[in-house]
């Protein structure tokens, strides 16, 4: 099998082109069917990674369809987001072979994040697996590839001080607010959403111990649950407009395929605060505030493209510690390569195991024959025996007395490697390759 992973990031795709491209976690089962069933021929394993940052495809299929399949994808990618192929392409990387293991390694390690080092993204990625299985197109070829990234991911966060030179969006978040506000214990801040991004979020606010704290939530239950955890007060989305202009930071992380939070709401909201500033961070890909709301002079809106300068770190020790995770990851991407280079060969000792069962059956077959018509056991035995060698050697005799003097020495050796061991190969003449082919010891060119 072969792997490739199609995709595009922060690196190559602004933010709201990146929003027509984000899959919810609901919608990754039927679009991972979709795309199985586009390419139905080739019945490929496919994975899909979706997050704020990127969204990856991941495919597995044999080695002589792979490079067949990789425009299909990228067509149906585009179509996913409403582009051409050729309009996306200008926004994505494919990674073939040991590249894209290096690369999902490099993902999974957080060494490919916005954030050096970040944890999250390994979740997520755990995440595309389960729904991966769930839609009935993992396979073992992905399967071992993301598990090994899991454990190559595992070891760079224990051998290595790469995530201990980086800074979560979290609490960037909360170190952007501290540049506004001289005293975060005096802020009112709202949350927007429930998942896993607004409660780390609110963790790091709730360490600031600010003035109060509210979730909003479309689900009330969800955003109730959240809200006490912290002491806070749990609002129901369709209230968010009418209350905004209580909060001096708003942080919003939800799936909304369309932003919930307008410019006309903001507008209405800094009127009722008589323009004291509003904190505003939208971590959400496709976007929960408009970016026109950013235009506004007492807004201060941050995306989280606008949060990567505050999670840049620098220095020695993280360059030391980069490059310590890097030497993890080759380690192991080889150990990756090495697999597949062994699971290629899975066809050939399958084939090797059915032709020598059906030996080992017509051998037993024959000697039950001779057993029942009264044969001495001892001669029987000899012949089953004999007959089993013959069988197994009859090939490698056959190269031997077929191979032209050019490829005599190695076929040679070859069939030495194979059949003889320890002394009996080390005292192997050497072959005369100018010599003509002559049968070489007993050979009845027969399989009996």
């Amino acid at each position: 099998m072969s792997v490739f992973a199609l995709g595009l990031n922060h690196t190559t795709a602004p933010l709201d082109l990146r929003g027509r491209f984000a899959f919810t976690p609901a919608q990754l089962v039927p679009a991972l069917q979709a795309f199985r069933e586009r390419l139905q021929r080739a019945m490929p394993e496919a994975a899909l990674l979706s997050t704020c940052n990127r969204t990856e495809l991941y495919v597995a299929a044999e080695p002589a369809q792979v490079r067949e399949l990789v425009q299909p994808s990228i067509d149906w990618l585009a179509e996913q987001g409403r582009l051409s192929g050729g309009q996306l392409l200008a926004h994505t990387y494919v990674r073939e072979e040991r590249e894209a293991a290096r690369h999902a390694f490099r993902v999974a390690a957080g060494l490919d994040s916005m954030v050096l080092g970040e944890a999250q993204i390994l979740g997520q990625m755990k995440q595309a697996v389960r729904e991966a299985d769930t839609a009935g197109t993992l396979g073992t070829t992905l399967h071992q590839l993301f598990q090994r990234s899991f454990s190559v991911a595992k070891e760079v966060r224990s051998s290595t001080e790469v995530g201990a030179h980086s800074i979560s969006m979290a609490a960037a978040a909360v170190r952007l607010a501290g540049q506004l506000f001289e005293d975060l214990r005096e802020l009112k801040v709202l949350f927007v959403g429930a998942g896993e991004m607004i409660e780390l979020v609110a963790t790091h606010f709730a360490a600031r111990e600010p003035k109060a704290m509210a979730v909003a939530n479309r689900t009330l239950e969800r955003g109730e649950k959240l809200a006490t955890r912290f002491g806070a007060q749990a609002l129901r989305l369709a209230d968010l407009t009418a209350r905004l202009h209580e909060f001096d930071a708003i942080v919003s992380c939800t799936a909304s395929s369309l932003p919930i939070i307008g410019l006309g709401a903001v507008e209405r909201a800094l009127k009722a605060r008589k323009h004291r500033p509003m904190f505003m961070v939208d971590l959400a890909v496709p976007r929960d505030i408009e970016p026109e709301v950013g235009e506004l002079s007492d807004v201060y809106l941050y995306t989280v493209d606008d949060l990567s300068a505050l999670v840049q770190s620098a220095g020695e020790k993280r360059q030391a510690a980069v490059a310590q995770a890097e030497a993890i990851i080759e380690t192991g991407v080889q150990g990756f390569a090495h697999w597949l280079d062994q699971r290629a060969t899975v066809p050939l000792i399958r084939s090797l195991n059915t032709q020598a069962e059906a030996w080992r059956a017509a051998e037993l077959a024959r000697a039950r024959r001779l057993l029942a018509r009264g044969e001495d056991v001892e001669v029987v035995l000899d012949a089953l025996a004999r007959g089993l060698t013959q069988k197994m050697l009859h090939g490698a005799l056959a190269e031997l007395h077929g191979a032209d003097p050019a490829q005599r020495r190695q076929t040679a050796q070859t069939v030495s490697r194979l059949f003889l061991r320890g002394s009996a190969q080390a005292a192997l003449p050497p072959v005369d390759d100018t010599s003509p082919a002559d049968p070489i010891g007993p050979f009845d060119g027969s399989e009996r």
